[in-house]
């Protein structure tokens, strides 16, 4: 494959299944890596793609094909007017290309040929990356944040401020 081959973005096939477990198992690694908990995501991580095509229906995932290889995925969760990307994944290899942007393009206008209130996305505090992404891509208003005790006493980050308030994440 050329890296200057176009990507082409379209509807998830049946036929996308393997490819679409192998990178929700990419997604899963990286939570592992950045909460230092192998745990995440059981034995078979990538089997987690089945349960959330059963919940949001074939209709609302996208892949990112490149010259006949999927290379990214994304998918919308839908409640009323307000969809949620989850989850927008891109091969480690292909980052940093523009396909994510061109997920986020594709959620936009979903968004917007939806009539949605809202475009919503909820990346793992510690994703910083992720965060980072999104925002540049426009998710610049925060609607929801989750606190919660940690009743296990893992090993958490500090340095998040919000509202003048000292988190840790």
């Amino acid at each position: 494959m050329n890296e200057s081959d176009p990507v082409k973005y379209r509807k998830y096939r049946d036929s996308d299944i393997e490819t679409a477990r192998s990178l929700w198992a990419q997604l899963t690694a990286a939570h592992r890596t950045i909460y230092d908990d192998p745990g995440i995501g059981g034995d078979d991580p990538g089997s987690f793609f089945d349960t959330h095509l059963q919940k949001v229906g074939a209709d609302n995932i996208w892949v990112a094909d490149m010259n006949g290889q999927v290379v990214g995925l994304m998918g919308l969760e839908v409640e009323g007017d307000e969809l949620t990307i989850e989850p927008l994944i891109v091969d480690s290899e292909w980052r940093g290309r523009g396909i994510g942007e061109g997920f986020m393009n594709l959620a936009v206008r979903e968004a917007r040929a939806r009539n949605a209130s809202y475009l919503n996305v909820s990346p793992v505090a510690r994703n910083t990356a992720a965060i980072r992404f999104f925002h540049i891509n426009g998710m610049m208003n925060v609607g929801h944040v989750e606190l919660f005790m940690d009743m296990k006493a893992k090993r958490w980050k500090d340095g998040l401020r919000l509202h003048g308030l000292d988190f840790n994440y």
